[in-house]
């Protein structure tokens, strides 16, 4: 066989010779496709049809070409690798300084120390054998950041610094505990550093109050550039200059498994605070450190965090973060162990040095997805940000305004968890009643309310407190699961509500293949549950469910579900994709006599 020489200009454009497909195009076969779900729609409608909409009310296109790449300009931050910066809040200092040796001698580069839980006077035991010209070292010590700046300051008191950070953020305080709000003790830091600690910050804008209050993108980053602008006043009104108040702030942001939203956020809070520097006379750099969300973290199959956590770390990487911290696996079930935390930190050494993530500066650029998102997401975020302005800046906000903005959002995500809009592996969806419980040390765990402030949300949570009640049961709730007909026919809607009920520590019993009324409810009877669910396909409902429904009555039943849509004599209820699953479960529990 011959084969033709290739030319050079057909390696460079791989689609040399094919016809040039066009949007139309593509509408038409997308329509096409629909039809076939029962959608009756033009072609022009279709990307309406398929479009999504996040809680900011940005709309996702399922289709993008370079018509919709926007005209802002790009902020980014440069190509190489980020500060994996590792979180300790264990209250034992020796076991604190262990793990902190651990980790630096094992790929991680700054610390983040939670003085709430660890004493500040303990710091100098905590960091006995750091070098601390070569480790820069976060603080979050809430109300107690005045006594552990000093204990700190006192500490590296001729140490040329690297970087780090006091942690002063008294709004971030008043949005966690209700506190007032003081920018003075802040300011007074932030002077202090300006002048005799080049290297270090004293202020953190800390975002993550807002995500785990149940807010969305956008709002988390509209609240956030709302407190750097107020700590801009407050810092050039103690006298620092506009370039001296810039260098004093770090914004903290949560990093979700949600990778093209966390990528669009983190590029849209560059692009916001330069466009702040712009109109303050500062430099428009924005130094981030990028933690995954304590909000998406599960108890239930807490090895899922692990994945999700991934996925959470390699778009704060491709974002742009500074610094990003990993949160260990188990953080929802206390102090992580070695183990936990090393995984941690390996997650984004693999990301740096063998994915070569941080190679790249701003990988996502260009993409016409990726680039419509920030823009719509900025855009979203700087109309919050001016409403928070217009009432008179993020301390007035708190009062008000931003808990009833994030109250409508939270109610809002909650619906979409109960319904399962917004699944959660192993807890909602695919949970597995088999499962191990995994148990660490008594600890702080992840982000908890604290006083009047902001409400703190885990989507999982609702879902993990009914697999708490039933497993604290004597035996384990259970329901029948009267399977009509062949196995081809009543598989998968058993499969499906099986599903359903062990998300909620429910199990289920398949009474097996079958169309007679009296065999399926001697089937119910030997289950001895009072609740049962019809599992088959429609056409077999409307021959055998209004006489397998009345059979289970008679034997008993409390309740009868029925898996798919549809009304039917002796049905009480339908389960279906999109159904409120916590309020099947709730009130599953109701039938089943376990006191809620």
């Amino acid at each position: 066989m011959t084969v033709p020489p290739v030319e050079l200009d057909d390696l460079a454009d791989p689609a040399a010779g094919f016809p040039q497909a066009t949007r139309e195009q593509w509408r038409a076969l997308a329509a096409g496709v629909l039809r076939r779900s029962g959608w009756d729609g033009s072609p022009d409608a279709v990307e309406d049809a398929l479009a999504t909409t996040t809680y900011d009310d940005v709309s996702v296109a399922p289709l993008y070409d370079a018509a919709d790449l926007p005209r802002a300009p790009r902020v980014v931050r440069g190509p190489g690798p980020w500060d994996v910066r590792q979180r300790h809040a264990d209250p034992d200092p020796a076991a604190t300084r262990e793990a902190i040796h651990a980790d630096l001698e094992n790929g991680v580069t700054s610390l983040w120390l939670d003085l709430n839980v660890i004493d500040p006077a303990a710091l100098r035991a905590v960091l006995d054998g750091v070098l601390l010209d070569l480790a820069p070292v976060v603080l979050d010590a809430g109300p107690r950041t005045a006594e552990a700046a000093e204990a700190f300051l006192r500490l590296v008191d001729g140490v040329p610094l690297p970087g780090g950070n006091l942690g002063a953020d008294p709004i971030g305080l008043a949005a966690r505990t209700g506190a007032g709000v003081d920018t003075g003790a802040a300011a007074e830091l932030a002077r202090r550093c300006a002048a005799d600690h080049p290297g270090l910050r004293a202020i953190t804008v800390d975002a993550l109050p807002y995500h785990d209050a149940g807010g969305a993108d956008a709002e988390e980053l509209g609240c956030s550039i709302a407190t750097g602008v107020a700590y801009l006043r407050a810092l050039t009104g103690a006298g620092l200059t506009a370039e001296q108040a810039f260098g004093q702030l770090e914004f903290r942001y949560a990093a979700t498994a949600d990778q093209f939203l966390t990528i669009a956020k983190l590029r849209a809070a560059r692009r916001m605070w330069a466009r702040v520097a712009e109109v303050a006379g500062g430099p428009g750099d924005q130094l981030q450190h990028a933690v995954t969300s304590s909000a998406m973290m599960t108890v239930r199959d807490p090895w899922v965090n692990m994945l999700r956590t991934t996925l959470a770390c390699f778009a704060a990487g491709v974002g742009g973060a500074d610094a990003v911290t990993v949160q260990p696996f188990d953080a929802c079930l206390g102090l992580p162990d070695a183990f936990a935390r090393r995984i941690a930190r390996n997650t984004q050494s693999l990301l740096v040095e063998e994915a070569n993530v941080a190679r790249v500066a701003d990988p996502a650029g260009g993409s016409w997805y990726v680039e419509r998102l920030t823009d719509d997401l900025a855009a979203r975020a700087w109309e919050w940000f001016q409403e928070i302005e217009r009432i008179g800046g993020m301390a007035a906000a708190l009062d008000r305004l931003v808990p009833e903005r994030l109250a409508a959002t939270r109610a809002r995500r909650a619906d979409n968890l109960a319904h399962r809009r917004d699944p959660v592996t192993g807890v909602s969806e695919f949970p597995d009643l088999k499962e191990r419980p995994v148990s660490r040390r008594p600890g702080p765990g992840l982000a908890v309310a604290s006083g009047e402030g902001l409400p703190v949300m885990r989507y999982a949570e609702e879902f993990e407190s009914l697999r708490d009640l039933a497993d604290a049961q004597p035996s384990r709730p259970t329901v029948f699961l009267a399977t009509i007909g062949p196995v081809a026919a009543h598989t998968a809607r058993a499969a499906f509500a099986a599903n359903l009920f062990a998300a909620g520590g429910v199990a289920t019993v398949a009474g097996g293949p079958g169309t007679d009324p009296a065999a399926i409810a001697a089937a119910f009877r030997d289950c001895g549950t009072p609740v049962a669910c019809l599992c088959s396909s429609d056409r077999l409902y409307g021959e055998h469910a209004a006489a397998v429904a009345a059979a289970l009555r008679e034997a008993g039943a409390r309740r009868v579900w029925l898996a798919g849509k549809g009304e039917y004599e002796g049905v009480d209820a339908t389960l279906y994709a999109g159904c409120d699953a916590l309020e099947v479960l709730r009130t599953t529990f109701d039938d089943l006599g376990v006191d809620r």
